[in-house]
This record gives structure tokens, C-alpha cells and sequence, in this order.
């Protein structure tokens, strides 16, 4: 099975068996040939190439912001990396004297101190008051850290707040209301006056993005708070001696970016069974600076791989509708128009076939699609770009969703458990675009998903039909492609020099 299928059809563990897939030690090394068909991908707008990793770099592993720097409650982004509840545990329940101000909440990146126990705090918080107004020395921050299967009800309870209170909080405002959701690690920040009188609130996100609410006589005002990431161009090269996940590692490349790299060349390269000792790489990627150290990578912007000496090349492109892709220097889609499975299956439990005994109706019939056994709940995706044309119940098919693409491309749907609520008739869809979930409904005897592949209205074998190409790059955008593309491309130029150089 190639990458592709593997990225398209597999679990993440399968596309990492492949990545690590080992070399034989007997493997030899073609010659190198010709620069040969190549492909990239432009970010827009381009930002200014600065050389920070060159040719082999070790990734800066962000540290845990909010494990280390007081929470910050001008944030919260999703996403993002977030502190491991291991990293809050020993600022649960305690109650810190004389919180920072808002903008220094934001901005400070010290130690944070282990406050004092909440109820210790609480009572010298209350002995400190000398009359109805309570100064702020006398103020106390209680925090919880969200535990799995918690609610916010189940948090406040906790800190020894009434469900009334976060009730009048929660509908106070459209905003107020994101409060519901919350996730494990993520934490809650309560000041209260010497008298216990509640103050204000920060859900800590993660370490860019918050909600802050603050009391305000008998109403709250609720804000988000986002930090700004500093972005930079950096870039990274290896060799690959045993597999491609071990070569990048060695490059300093994170395990996203490694990913990433597989899945822009999967469509022309099996990682599993093609890549020979020898095989070399170098990409230009974004990372992500907070607070000066580095936060997290960014999208690759440009990519060549050379697998036996054919070279391989992506270029990173976002159109002025936002849609981003990744081309080939001429313009051509790295990826197929179609993935060929579009559900992460356990296994195929009926093939297409012009005779199949049904296991519902007792009788033989033919199979105009492929079965994909599959967990009630796993998500379907849309296997191209397209228009839902029907979402609904469709007889044996139950809860099925039928797409129309171009070049009188449709594709099926049924069995679905349920829908994704976004995805309605007469929407627009993307590839790999969560439709609906894996159930059991029609005739179906267990959970699976039943696609059907057709062209101009004919079956064909989702599992053999030759797929075609993604659409390449719209003419409207082409001589921006091509000024956006220019200078990446002259830098994977030097990339890829340097990095033989210092294989030799």
C-alpha cells in the first residue's frame, strides 16, 4: 500500500509505520539523474526569507507557557499547545495575593509563585478589610485546573462558587456562553475580594488565548483576548540513511512538520517501499515566536524531496479567497482529485461486484460500491471538492449524503449515523472535509460506510477507478503564483546545493 493510502485510508500509527519503514541493508543508491518533474506551493503574501536553519537545525521545543509564566488572560486561540494538567497540578485550589494588572497578566513571563492555601488566603484576605471596600492587597486569585470530564459547573463547585453565580455569568452575553466549553489543562482563574465577592474570571486556553470576564456593578463584561505570534522563515535539509522519519528527526523537523512533508509527496512517493539510502530533502517552513523562544511550526511554505535521484518540488499557494494548496513549479496539483478512501476503516467488509449475497435481504444483488467497516462515530470525509446535491434518508442507504463534482464526478455516502451539521444540500465542500459519521442505518447489519464512486452516472470500483489529478492553479492567480513561487524556489536552490555539499 502506498503512502497515500496510507495517509488517506490508515491510522496514524500506519503512516508512521511507514515513514520509519527501515532500509535494507543491502539497499544501493541509484544515480543521481536529472533534475527532473517538480512541484511547490506559495504562501501569500510571501514573507521575507530570513535563513535560520541551514543545512541540518534543531528544533526549539516550546517550552509550556503556562506551566512556567503567570496565565495570561489576554488570550485564548485554538489549535494551540497547551500545558499537560500534570503541569497545573500544583497550582490547583490555591489563592495568590495581589494579582498582576491585566496588561501585566499579558505580557509577564516570570516564574509564577506558588501561592497560599485558598482558605488560609481567603481569611487573611477578609482580617485585611477595614471597611466595604476591599483594597487590593486584600484581593485573592483562586485556580482549578479543568480535569477530564469536567464542566464548568463541576469547576466552580470546586472553588466553593454558586451555580447561580456562573448562571448570571453565562447569560450575560453571546460571548459569556464559549464558557461552557472547556478542555482538559485549560485553566480558571477566580479573584474575589476580602469579602469573597466575586470579581472577575479568566479562562486560561493556552498560552495566546483567554476569555476574561469582570464584574461590573450587577452586570459582566466579557472580552477574548488573543496574543500576537511573531512569525519567521525558517529551513532545515537532511539526508535519509534508514527511514524518513528517523532523516527528519535528525533535521530538527517536529512531528507535524514530518507529517506534513509525507502527505505533500505521498501522492508520487510510496515512503513505505520506494525510499532508497541517499534520498534527500529540504524544505522552508513558518515557525511561531511568543515571547521570543519558539511556540509552535507553521505550514511548510516550499518542499523538495529526491527520491533515486528523480526530484520532487511543492510550492505552498493561498489564493485571495483563502483557499491554500500545494503546486508544482508549473502550476499542477500535488494531490489527486479524489482520496481513495474516505474513512479511516478497520477493514474492507464488501468489494464491488456484480453478485453479492445481501445480508438483509436474503438475496443476491450487485454491489456498486465498497464497504468500510469502521466504529459508530468515525468521521466520514468528503473524498473531493464539490456540492452536496442530497443530505438526507435515501431507502437501504439510510442517512446518506450524495456530492457532485467536476467533470461529472459523484460520489455516495450512505449508512451514516449522522450528519455534520455544517454540511447541508447546496453546500460546498472540500476534500478531506468532515460530511458525516460512520453508523448503521438502512439495511446495514453493522457499522460501516457504504461509497459509491460514479462517472457520468456509471459505477466504478472505488478501489481500482484511475483517479484524476486535482485541479491545477486557476489562471486568474497564475502570475501571482509564479512571483510568489520565484524566490522560494531560488531558495530550496541553495538548500539543496548546500545540502550536497555536506553529504559528500
Amino acid at each position: 500500500m502506498g503512502l497515500a493510502a496510507l495517509i488517506i485510508t490508515g491510522s496514524a500509527v500506519s503512516l508512521y509505520a511507514s515513514l520509519d519503514w527501515r532500509l535494507p541493508e543491502a539497499t544501493e543508491t541509484p544515480a543521481a539523474a536529472a533534475l527532473s518533474s517538480n512541484a511547490l506551493e506559495v504562501s501569500l503574501p510571501l514573507p521575507p526569507l530570513e535563513v535560520r536553519k541551514s543545512p541540518v537545525t534543531d528544533s526549539a521545543t516550546p517550552p509550556s507557557a503556562l506551566s512556567t509564566t503567570r496565565p495570561l488572560p489576554y488570550t485564548e486561540a485554538t489549535g494551540s499547545k497547551q500545558a499537560s494538567p500534570a503541569d497545573r497540578s500544583e497550582q490547583q485550589g490555591e489563592v495568590t495575593q495581589k494579582p498582576p494588572a491585566p496588561g501585566a497578566i499579558a505580557s509577564d513571563t516570570t516564574e509564577h509563585q506558588s501561592p497560599p492555601n485558598k482558605a488560609s488566603a481567603l481569611a487573611e484576605s477578609s482580617a485585611a478589610a477595614t471597611g466595604d471596600q476591599i483594597s487590593d492587597t486584600a484581593e485573592g486569585w483562586i485556580e482549578e485546573s479543568v480535569k477530564p470530564g469536567d464542566s464548568m459547573s463541576r469547576v466552580f463547585s470546586r472553588m466553593g462558587l454558586s451555580a447561580n453565580l456562573l448562571h448570571r455569568i453565562l447569560s450575560s452575553s453571546d460571548d459569556a456562553k464559549r464558557l461552557i466549553r472547556i478542555k482538559p489543562g485549560e485553566i480558571v482563574k477566580v479573584r474575589v475580594n476580602g469579602q469573597g465577592d466575586f470579581q472577575e474570571l479568566i479562562l486560561q486556553r493556552n498560552a495566546i488565548r483567554s476569555i476574561q470576564v469582570q464584574a461590573n456593578e450587577d452586570e459582566f463584561n466579557t472580552k477574548t483576548h488573543e496574543r500576537r505570534l511573531d512569525k519567521r522563515i525558517a529551513q532545515a535539509s537532511g539526508t535519509i540513511t534508514n527511514s524518513l522519519y528517523e532523516g527528519a528527526q535528525r533535521a530538527g523537523l517536529s512531528d507535524e512538520l514530518i507529517m506534513e512533508l509525507a502527505e505533500i509527496f505521498g501522492w508520487d512517493i510510496d515512503f513505505a517501499l520506494e525510499i532508497r539510502a541517499g534520498d534527500h530533502f529540504s524544505l522552508i517552513y513558518e515557525e511561531r515566536y511568543l515571547d521570543g523562544k519558539v511556540y509552535d511550526s507553521g505550514p511548510i511554505l516550499a518542499a523538495e524531496f529526491v527520491n533515486s535521484g528523480k526530484v520532487f518540488r511543492a510550492v505552498r499557494y493561498k489564493d485571495s479567497e483563502g483557499h491554500s494548496d500545494y503546486y508544482s513549479p508549473d502550476g499542477h496539483s500535488m494531490r489527486k482529485a479524489f482520496l481513495r478512501a474516505p474513512v479511516d476503516f478497520r477493514r474492507i467488509s464488501s468489494k464491488f461486484t456484480k453478485a453479492r449475497w445481501h445480508p438483509v435481504l436474503g438475496k443476491k444483488r450487485p454491489h456498486k460500491g465498497v464497504d468500510y467497516a469502521a466504529a459508530i462515530g468515525t468521521p466520514i470525509k468528503a473524498a473531493g471538492d464539490g456540492k452536496v446535491i442530497f443530505r438526507g434518508r435515501k431507502g437501504g442507504y439510510g442517512n446518506a449524503v450524495i456530492i457532485s463534482h467536476a467533470n461529472k464526478y459523484t460520489t455516495l455516502y450512505g449508512h451514516l449515523s449522522k450528519f455534520q451539521r455544517s454540511v447541508t444540500t447546496g453546500s460546498r465542500v472540500r476534500q478531506g472535509q468532515t460530511i458525516g459519521y460512520v453508523g448503521k442505518s438502512g439495511l446495514a447489519t453493522g457499522p460501516h460506510l457504504h461509497y459509491e464512486f460514479r462517472v457520468a452516472g456509471v459505477h466504478r470500483n472505488p478501489l481500482t477507478v484511475k483517479l484524476p489529478a486535482a485541479l491545477p492553479i486557476e489562471s486568474r492567480y497564475r502570475k501571482d503564483f509564479e512571483t510568489r513561487s520565484a524566490p522560494l524556489l531560488s531558495q530550496l536552490d541553495l538548500l539543496s546545493k548546500t545540502q550536497l555539499a555536506s553529504a559528500e
